[in-house]
């Protein structure tokens, strides 16, 4: 009688499959974090089951009995309980992958109730096991044997083949250095926003390090993951190297960098692109000038700042350009008139660097809403805290970069591009024309001749 294949062997079988596919590489990690997620959590219920019962599946209970007497003789203590497994039944588990589907086994025949230990009587949601799921593939995407951390904690039953975790390992760190290295020349960039994110990297420190990284929106309006690189600060040094090497590679300069307030990365960004103009994170400074506003009075100066920049009101045919860019700074000197004296911090911290406020009404008016701010890399990054924050610290730089590409490659593949109206396209050329490509001036000593003549 042909046994049924247990839930652990057709994981483990799906796992394989995704390895002989000619799917992208950075699904397959997708698809494999989650199918790790269900061979972990599977094994672990199934070993639950099986010392509860006292017996392994498919063993009966008087071979158990038997079983439990050593070499020397001497029993060893194990409870064989009444009744067998009957089936399984579907039961959805929450993770940072999102949800996944374990299939719980059921019990006939028992004289007393099955409660899970992990899970509880209901699974919904298991922080300890989440932990070791991801850890053990950060620390495999470097050197560490997820096959031993796994055996470890769970027994060897639940460990993923080595040829599985080599391939992982292998695969995503070489895609990695592939894609760092690659040519940068046909990317032409409008927009290209900075940011950087802290995580936990090196075992003789205490603090977390930044991760680098650039995105950026080309001319013909698509969304393109730039660069990624780790650093040991914020350091005018740390993104200079970092933008040097993304020029060295081809990449030639955007008109429009927005990025917050950090002022290693302003440096840097003014030293490597000179003729780009610089546009502050709007969001940034807002919560900057908020968070020196009592609280009573934070609502209202929160929707006084926002009015600023808000050029609703001049109806559909408002022109962008330095007009524009010149009534808004007016409005800042309004702000600061109605709460100087209230709150002289706060407006101190908004005239900081006023002129990063308003570069980006310069650019056509369907792009304002979404590069007026560095959220378009926030939430990204947010996605990446969301998967490691449950590790606290990874094992090495070469794990958390892997991590942290492998999941931003992923997430850039859904971000929206930028749309243009003809005007808007004529705006953008414009502007290249004015800030990259500027006529050439008369050598001053010829400026006479041509006046005579």
């Amino acid at each position: 009688m042909t046994r049924r294949v247990s839930p652990i062997q057709a994981i483990r079988a799906e796992i394989d499959a995704l390895f002989t596919s000619h799917h992208d590489l950075v699904e397959v990690i997708e698809d494999v974090a989650r199918l790790g997620a269900r061979l972990i959590i599977q094994t672990a219920v199934e070993a639950e089951v099986d010392a509860f019962l006292g017996r392994a599946r498919y063993q009966r209970a008087s071979i158990a009995s038997a079983s439990v007497a050593g070499d020397s003789g001497d029993a060893k203590e194990t409870v064989v309980r009444p009744g067998h497994r009957n089936g399984h039944c579907p039961t959805t588990v929450k993770t940072t992958s999102g949800p996944i589907t374990v299939a719980r086994p059921k019990l006939r025949g028992t004289t007393e109730k099955f409660a899970s230990r992990l899970f509880g009587t209901g699974v919904t949601r298991t922080h300890a096991l989440e932990t070791l799921v991801i850890a053990s593939f950060v620390r495999g995407l470097s050197t560490r044997d997820v096959e031993g951390a796994l055996a470890d904690a769970l027994g060897p039953e639940a460990a993923l083949s080595k040829s599985t975790v080599s391939t992982i390992c292998q695969a995503i760190v070489a895609e990695y250095d592939a894609w760092c290295r690659r040519d940068l020349t046909g990317v032409e960039l409008d927009y290209l926003f900075l940011d950087a994110s802290h995580f936990k990297m090196h075992e003789a420190s205490s603090r977390a390090e930044p991760i680098l990284a650039a995105w950026g929106i080309t001319t013909d309006g698509k969304p393109v993951f730039v660069g990624l690189a780790a650093a040991g600060a914020e350091s005018t040094d740390a993104w200079e190297d970092f933008l040097t090497d993304l020029v060295g590679r081809g990449l030639r300069p955007p008109l429009l960098i927005i990025s917050d307030g950090a002022p290693g990365l302003i440096s840097a960004a003014e030293l490597v692109f000179p003729a780009s103009l610089r546009q502050r994170c709007l969001v940034h400074r807002a919560r900057n000038v908020v968070a020196k506003v009592s609280s009573d009075d934070q609502a209202e100066v929160k929707a006084d700042f926002w009015k600023i920049f808000d050029i609703s009101d001049l109806g559909e045919d408002v022109k962008v350009g330095q007009p524009l860019v010149e009534l808004v700074q007016r409005r800042i000197d309004a702000f600061a008139d109605t709460w100087g004296r209230r709150y002289p911090a706060a407006v101190k911290c908004l005239l900081t660097d006023r002129q990063s406020l308003t570069p980006y009404l310069r650019f056509p008016l369907e792009h304002h809403k979404r590069v007026r701010h560095s959220n378009f890399i926030e939430r990204t990054f947010g996605e990446t805290r969301r998967r490691v924050k449950v590790i606290g610290r990874f094992p090495g730089e070469t794990s958390c970069v892997s991590l942290v590409w492998a999941v931003l490659d992923r997430a850039a593949r859904g971000w929206r591009g930028f749309t243009s109206t003809s005007k808007g396209l004529r705006i953008l050329q414009d502007l290249r024309r004015a800030l990259l490509h500027p006529p050439a001036q008369l050598h001053p000593t010829l400026a006479p001749a041509t006046e005579a003549a």
